[in-house]
Protein backbone atom coordinates (compact mmCIF):
# COMPACT_ATOMS: atom_id res chain seq x y z
CA UNK A 1 0.00 0.00 0.00
CA UNK A 2 1.42 3.24 -0.61
CA UNK A 3 1.11 6.15 1.67
CA UNK A 4 0.59 9.78 1.24
CA UNK A 5 4.24 10.11 3.09
CA UNK A 6 5.66 7.33 0.79
CA UNK A 7 4.71 8.98 -2.38
CA UNK A 8 5.94 12.26 -1.82
CA UNK A 9 9.18 10.57 -0.87
CA UNK A 10 9.04 9.39 -4.24
CA UNK A 11 8.00 12.60 -6.16
CA UNK A 12 11.14 13.97 -3.99
CA UNK A 13 13.21 11.63 -5.36
CA UNK A 14 12.29 11.69 -8.77
CA UNK A 15 12.93 15.51 -8.53
CA UNK A 16 16.30 15.37 -7.40
CA UNK A 17 17.21 12.75 -9.79
CA UNK A 18 15.89 15.11 -12.90
CA UNK A 19 17.30 17.78 -11.50
CA UNK A 20 20.83 16.11 -11.13
CA UNK A 21 20.26 14.71 -14.96
CA UNK A 22 19.80 18.59 -15.87
CA UNK A 23 22.84 19.66 -14.25
CA UNK A 24 24.92 16.88 -15.66
CA UNK A 25 23.19 17.48 -19.08
CA UNK A 26 24.27 20.93 -18.94
CA UNK A 27 27.99 20.48 -17.95
CA UNK A 28 28.80 19.52 -21.50
CA UNK A 29 29.07 21.51 -24.91
CA UNK A 30 32.00 24.06 -25.65
CA UNK A 31 30.23 27.30 -24.53
CA UNK A 32 28.28 28.21 -22.48
CA UNK A 33 24.96 28.81 -23.87
CA UNK A 34 21.55 30.41 -22.80
CA UNK A 35 17.96 28.59 -23.54
CA UNK A 36 16.25 29.84 -27.02
CA UNK A 37 13.65 31.35 -27.41
CA UNK A 38 10.11 32.00 -29.77
CA UNK A 39 9.56 35.37 -30.23
CA UNK A 40 5.84 36.87 -31.28
CA UNK A 41 5.28 39.88 -32.60
CA UNK A 42 3.08 41.97 -30.59
CA UNK A 43 0.16 43.79 -32.17
CA UNK A 44 0.68 45.95 -34.36
CA UNK A 45 4.60 45.75 -34.36
CA UNK A 46 6.88 44.32 -36.75
CA UNK A 47 9.91 42.98 -34.48
CA UNK A 48 9.06 40.56 -31.29
CA UNK A 49 8.19 41.36 -28.59
CA UNK A 50 7.76 39.08 -25.18
CA UNK A 51 9.64 35.56 -25.26
CA UNK A 52 7.25 32.76 -25.19
CA UNK A 53 8.10 29.10 -23.94
CA UNK A 54 8.43 27.58 -27.11
CA UNK A 55 10.24 23.69 -27.70
CA UNK A 56 13.58 24.58 -25.95
CA UNK A 57 12.16 26.88 -23.35
CA UNK A 58 10.12 25.11 -21.09
CA UNK A 59 7.51 26.71 -18.90
CA UNK A 60 8.85 27.80 -15.65
CA UNK A 61 9.64 25.76 -12.76
CA UNK A 62 7.38 26.96 -9.92
CA UNK A 63 7.51 24.00 -7.71
CA UNK A 64 8.50 24.76 -4.49
CA UNK A 65 10.01 28.07 -5.37
CA UNK A 66 8.43 30.41 -2.90
CA UNK A 67 7.18 33.70 -5.66
CA UNK A 68 9.98 36.30 -4.49
CA UNK A 69 12.62 34.24 -2.90
CA UNK A 70 16.31 33.40 -4.01
CA UNK A 71 15.36 30.28 -5.33
CA UNK A 72 12.29 31.48 -7.85
CA UNK A 73 15.38 34.55 -9.03
CA UNK A 74 17.84 31.32 -9.69
CA UNK A 75 15.63 28.48 -11.05
CA UNK A 76 12.62 30.86 -12.79
CA UNK A 77 14.83 33.64 -13.43
CA UNK A 78 18.37 32.69 -13.67
CA UNK A 79 21.48 34.20 -11.73
CA UNK A 80 24.66 34.10 -14.12
CA UNK A 81 25.80 35.21 -17.71
CA UNK A 82 28.66 34.83 -19.70
CA UNK A 83 31.38 36.09 -21.06
CA UNK A 84 33.61 35.64 -24.32
CA UNK A 85 37.45 35.21 -23.88
CA UNK A 86 39.34 38.21 -22.75
CA UNK A 87 35.78 40.27 -22.86
CA UNK A 88 33.38 42.12 -20.38
CA UNK A 89 30.67 43.41 -23.11
CA UNK A 90 27.16 41.37 -22.70
CA UNK A 91 26.53 38.74 -25.55
CA UNK A 92 23.44 39.20 -27.35
CA UNK A 93 22.27 35.81 -26.38
CA UNK A 94 23.17 37.09 -21.82
CA UNK A 95 20.08 39.83 -22.58
CA UNK A 96 17.24 37.98 -22.19
CA UNK A 97 18.42 36.50 -19.03
CA UNK A 98 19.52 40.14 -17.91
CA UNK A 99 16.14 41.25 -18.84
CA UNK A 100 14.50 38.62 -17.08
CA UNK A 101 16.52 39.72 -13.74
CA UNK A 102 15.34 43.08 -14.46
CA UNK A 103 11.98 42.33 -14.76
CA UNK A 104 11.92 40.42 -11.56
CA UNK A 105 14.10 43.08 -9.47
CA UNK A 106 11.77 45.28 -10.50
CA UNK A 107 9.12 43.16 -8.83
CA UNK A 108 10.70 42.56 -5.52
CA UNK A 109 11.65 46.25 -4.62
CA UNK A 110 13.34 45.11 -1.45
CA UNK A 111 15.62 42.44 -3.08
CA UNK A 112 19.29 43.98 -2.75
CA UNK A 113 21.64 42.32 -5.26
CA UNK A 114 25.86 41.73 -5.41
CA UNK A 115 26.99 41.16 -8.66
CA UNK A 116 30.15 38.92 -8.89
CA UNK A 117 32.50 39.00 -11.70
CA UNK A 118 34.47 35.71 -11.98
CA UNK A 119 37.52 35.21 -14.69
CA UNK A 120 39.02 32.50 -16.35
CA UNK A 121 42.33 30.70 -15.37
CA UNK A 122 44.75 32.21 -17.67
CA UNK A 123 46.14 35.87 -16.94
CA UNK A 124 47.77 37.18 -13.68
CA UNK A 125 45.52 37.44 -10.45
CA UNK A 126 45.58 41.65 -11.10
CA UNK A 127 44.84 41.51 -14.37
CA UNK A 128 41.75 38.83 -13.86
CA UNK A 129 40.45 40.99 -10.65
CA UNK A 130 40.46 44.22 -13.12
CA UNK A 131 38.68 41.76 -15.83
CA UNK A 132 36.33 40.14 -13.66
CA UNK A 133 35.44 43.72 -11.80
CA UNK A 134 34.68 45.13 -15.62
CA UNK A 135 32.40 42.29 -16.01
CA UNK A 136 30.60 42.92 -13.06
CA UNK A 137 30.32 46.56 -13.89
CA UNK A 138 29.02 45.53 -17.25
CA UNK A 139 26.29 43.31 -15.56
CA UNK A 140 25.61 46.35 -12.72
CA UNK A 141 25.23 48.71 -15.99
CA UNK A 142 22.75 46.38 -18.14
CA UNK A 143 20.46 46.23 -15.29
CA UNK A 144 20.25 50.00 -14.24
CA UNK A 145 19.93 50.73 -17.90
CA UNK A 146 16.71 48.78 -17.54
CA UNK A 147 15.15 50.20 -14.78
CA UNK A 148 16.72 48.61 -11.58
CA UNK A 149 17.97 51.20 -9.48
CA UNK A 150 21.58 51.56 -9.02
CA UNK A 151 21.38 51.84 -4.91
CA UNK A 152 20.06 47.89 -4.78
CA UNK A 153 23.52 46.74 -6.80
CA UNK A 154 26.57 46.07 -5.47
CA UNK A 155 29.31 44.56 -7.67
CA UNK A 156 32.86 42.95 -6.39
CA UNK A 157 35.39 41.12 -8.48
CA UNK A 158 36.80 37.11 -7.58
CA UNK A 159 38.39 37.39 -10.75
CA UNK A 160 40.39 33.77 -11.03
CA UNK A 161 39.58 32.79 -7.53
CA UNK A 162 35.76 31.28 -7.11
CA UNK A 163 35.65 28.74 -10.36
CA UNK A 164 32.49 27.18 -10.97
CA UNK A 165 34.00 24.57 -12.91
CA UNK A 166 37.19 22.87 -12.01
CA UNK A 167 38.11 21.06 -15.00
CA UNK A 168 40.34 22.17 -17.27
CA UNK A 169 40.31 23.08 -20.99
CA UNK A 170 38.14 25.24 -23.17
CA UNK A 171 34.93 24.00 -21.92
CA UNK A 172 35.69 24.77 -17.63
CA UNK A 173 37.24 28.39 -19.00
CA UNK A 174 33.94 29.63 -20.46
CA UNK A 175 31.94 28.20 -17.40
CA UNK A 176 34.45 30.23 -15.51
CA UNK A 177 34.12 33.42 -17.26
CA UNK A 178 30.72 35.13 -15.70
CA UNK A 179 28.64 37.38 -13.79
CA UNK A 180 27.01 35.98 -11.11
CA UNK A 181 23.89 37.69 -9.45
CA UNK A 182 23.45 37.40 -6.30
CA UNK A 183 20.83 38.23 -3.90
CA UNK A 184 22.19 39.62 -0.18
CA UNK A 185 18.81 41.12 1.24
CA UNK A 186 15.75 41.48 0.67
CA UNK A 187 14.00 38.25 -0.54
CA UNK A 188 11.51 36.02 0.92
CA UNK A 189 12.18 33.16 2.85
CA UNK A 190 11.79 29.44 1.48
Amino acid sequence: MVTPKTARSALRLTLVAAGALSLAACSHGPKPAYPTTQATPGPGSSGPSRSQPGPNRPEPVTQNALPGSERDFTVNVGDRVYFDYDMYSIRSDAAPLLDAQSDWLKRYPAVQVRIEGNADERGTEEYNLALGARRANAVRDYLVAHGVAASRITTVSYGKERPIDTGTGEEAEAHNRNGHTAIVSGARMQ
